[in-house]
């Protein structure tokens, strides 16, 4: 794949490579640019997205046993803020298309921090869901401001690498954070709550890094066609968009029908520590992280749609391992697989999404596709759990074996555009990225 052309005539900031994916920067109301920490503040924020439940979920059945209630109501604990994610990421995706990505990611870090820190002072399990649907706003607004900053701030192959990164950073958080979960849960459930306050020192880097920026716009007044300024005309354009919603919620689905149950698979195979938990749940997003570092050149060789169709078959054989064997190499194998099928899964619908989307209704594309990944998780164990009930936990895995053999055979047949001249994917001529430098 070549390398995008840079878009004149801006000036290469100091100890930029040539070739190499610049760190976001906008220019300011002064013309001038943040520095490249700005990268490093928007690969942190995308670690916070997986923190938001995986962090808990070693302590999950802790908190079902201390406030005795049942393992539904446990779960929902790890998805309420998804359900409230997927509720308001349109409205948080219009508001970045108004206003920029600077205010936003301030406040939604900051609201993320605060609510989610709330678990450190509370017992009480109504206040505790409360505090998850305040914390679901703070991170929907989060996640929407920092895509669209990867999305529209880089191009080609430098969004490759950057949201390869992301997966990657991603997949190191779910490492990092559950183990530390597992570590402060051995004081107590609710001290995994306190890492959560982390949000509040990263919104304030987002605040001092980020510039006032406007909306993003694909090119200079008088030089570019007329601009998609609805997200229905988008569609319209690319209809393939609705196929890769869809898929976003089936990733959820999927991966989160391991993560929910893998503690009671677990326990029935007599594991109990939150420690010894943490570190299955690390091998599904450690797996991620490698596969995100290596996107870049996965994507070269065989192409979105190879790879969407090659994720399919790894979580067809994760969960038919996770079905029929009962020993704990299994189940350790089986996550790595379905953390490879993810990290390529969703870097690459979400490459799509800035393919086929134009640079003005991008958070709007964006939220869908978030709103789809947190509707999957929400229903996730609300649609397996009495599956499982009434069969067993195997029973359940195989039937998602099942289904991503099926998904696998539709992908067989699907192919999605990914010409390098789709909307969103390369600057037009005299078009300038307002991140990028």
């Amino acid at each position: 794949m070549p390398e995008p052309k840079p878009a004149p005539p801006a000036t290469p900031g100091p100890g930029t490579a040539a070739g190499a994916p610049s760190a976001p920067s906008a220019p300011s109301a002064s013309g001038t640019r943040h520095p490249h920490g700005a990268l490093v503040v928007l690969l942190l924020s995308s670690t916070l997205g997986i923190m938001s439940s995986t962090i808990l979920m070693p302590v999950l059945e802790l908190i079902r046993t201390d406030l005795e209630i049942s393992a539904t109501r446990a779960g929902t604990l790890l998805t309420v803020n998804g359900l409230t994610v997927a509720v308001v990421s349109p409205l948080t995706g219009w508001l970045v298309d108004r206003v920029g990505v600077r205010g936003p990611m301030f406040a939604g870090l900051l609201l993320y921090g605060l609510a989610g820190g709330a678990g450190l002072v509370t017992d009480d399990y109504t206040l505790l869901l409360a505090g998850r649907v305040v914390f679901g706003i703070g991170a929907a607004t989060a996640f929407s401001a920092t895509t669209v900053a990867l999305l529209n701030g880089y191009r080609g192959a430098d969004r490759d690498r950057v949201m390869g990164w992301r997966t990657a950073a991603t997949g190191l958080g779910g490492v990092l954070w559950p183990i530390l979960g597992g570590a402060l849960g051995a004081i107590s459930w609710q001290a995994p709550f306190a890492v959560y306050l982390v949000g509040i020192p990263v919104g304030a880097a987002a605040l001092f890094l980020f510039g006032s920026s406007g909306p993003a716009r694909s090119g200079p007044v008088g030089e570019r066609p007329a601009e998609v300024t609805t997200l229905r005309a988008a569609v319209a354009a690319q209809p393939a968009l609705l196929g890769v919603f869809a898929l976003s919620g089936v990733y959820m689905v999927l991966t989160y029908g391991l993560l929910v149950f893998l503690p009671q698979r677990l326990a029935e195979l007599g594991v109990h520590d939150p420690a010894a938990v943490s570190v299955h749940v690390a091998a599904v997003t450690g797996t991620s992280a490698l596969v995100g570092v290596a996107y870049a050149r996965l994507r070269r060789v065989l192409g979105v749609n190879a790879l969407l169709r090659t994720a399919a078959v790894l979580w067809t054989a994760a969960f038919l391992l996770l079905g029929l064997a009962d020993a704990r190499a299994a189940l350790v194998a089986a996550a790595v697989l379905v953390g490879a099928g993810g990290g390529v899964w969703l870097t690459s619908l979400t490459v799509l999404v800035g393919a086929l989307t134009p640079a003005p209704v991008m958070g709007r594309a964006s939220s869908v596709s978030s709103t789809m990944v947190f509707v999957g998780q929400f229903l996730s164990p609300l649609a397996l759990g009495p599956l499982m009930a009434a069969t067993s936990i195997s029973v359940g895995h195989l039937v998602l074996a099942g289904g991503a053999g099926a998904l696998a055979l539709v992908l067989s047949f699907v192919r999605f555009p990914t010409a390098q001249n789709s909307p969103g994917q390369e600057e037009p001529a005299g078009g300038t990225s307002p991140y990028r430098r």
